[in-house]
C-alpha cells in the first residue's frame, strides 16, 4: 500500500535540502560569503535529486521510473545541469571551484567622488578580486590590511564572475552569463523537479504568484 505520509515527509525533506541551497545564492549577494554560499548552493543542490529518488520505496520502482527516467534523460541532456554535478564532484574531492572574473571599467577621477569619503585607512581602491567585489583596501593598526567592500555603479565598472571551465564553446552563450544566473537557473529546475513530484505522488499542484512559489497547502482563488 502507497503511504501517503511517508511521501509527504521525502517531498518535504527534498524541499528543506532545495532551501539550503538557496540560502547559498542568498549568500552570494555577501562578498565575504559569497565562496561559502556558492559551495553550498551547489552541493546542497545536488542531494535534492538524490532525496528525491527515495520516492522508490514508497511509490514503487515501476511508478518511479516511469515519472522519473524522463526527467533524468533530461538532465543528462542539459549542459548547465550536467555541469553542476561536476562542481559537486571537484569540491567534494578536490575542494576545486573553476570561477573567472570579468570587468568592464569606465571610471575616471570624478566618477569616484561618488562613492563618498573613503573610509579611515584606505589605502586604494580594487575593482574585481577573486570574489568579484570592488572597494577599498583598508590598513588595519596592526600593519594588515582588509578589504572593504562597496557596490560600484554598472556605469562605472561591471564586474561578473563565470564559471571558467563549462564544456562549451567559447561563443556559447553560458560562457558569457553571471554565475548568479546561472545558480538562479539551476534551483528553478531543482524547485520545478519538487513539484513535479508533488503533483504526480500526492496530486497537489504548486501555484506562483509572479516568480513567488506559494507553499502546497495555499491556493490563490480567481
Amino acid at each position: 500500500m502507497v503511504s501517503i505520509k511517508e511521501i509527504e515527509a521525502i517531498i518535504k525533506k527534498a524541499e528543506e535540502t532545495l532551501k539550503t541551497a538557496q540560502f547559498g545564492f542568498e549568500d552570494l549577494s555577501d562578498k565575504k560569503r559569497r565562496t561559502s554560499g556558492l559551495r553550498n548552493l551547489i552541493v546542497f543542490g545536488r542531494s535534492v535529486t538524490f532525496v528525491i529518488q527515495n520516492l522508490k520505496t514508497p511509490v514503487g520502482e515501476k511508478e518511479f521510473s516511469t515519472w522519473y527516467l524522463p526527467i533524468q534523460e533530461s538532465l543528462k541532456s542539459d549542459v548547465l545541469m550536467k555541469y553542476f554535478v561536476t562542481l559537486r564532484n571537484e569540491i567534494l574531492k578536490q575542494g576545486k571551484l573553476p570561477i573567472s572574473t570579468s570587468t568592464r571599467v569606465n571610471i575616471n577621477p570624478g566618477n569616484m567622488s561618488k562613492l563618498g569619503n573613503p573610509p579611515p585607512g584606505a589605502k586604494s581602491f580594487f575593482i574585481g578580486d577573486q570574489l568579484g567585489g570592488s572597494g577599498w583596501v583598508i590598513e588595519l593598526p596592526d600593519g594588515t590590511t582588509e578589504n572593504y567592500y562597496v557596490e560600484l555603479p554598472t556605469s562605472m565598472a561591471d564586474v561578473r564572475q563565470h564559471f571558467s571551465e563549462l564544456p562549451v564553446p567559447e561563443d556559447h552563450e553560458l560562457k558569457h552569463k553571471p554565475i548568479e544566473e546561472l545558480c538562479e537557473n539551476y534551483l528553478g529546475k531543482l524547485e520545478s523537479i519538487i513539484d513535479n513530484a508533488r503533483e504526480a505522488f500526492l496530486g497537489q499542484k504548486v501555484q506562483k504568484v509572479g516568480k513567488v512559489r506559494l507553499p502546497a497547502y495555499m491556493r490563490v482563488v480567481k
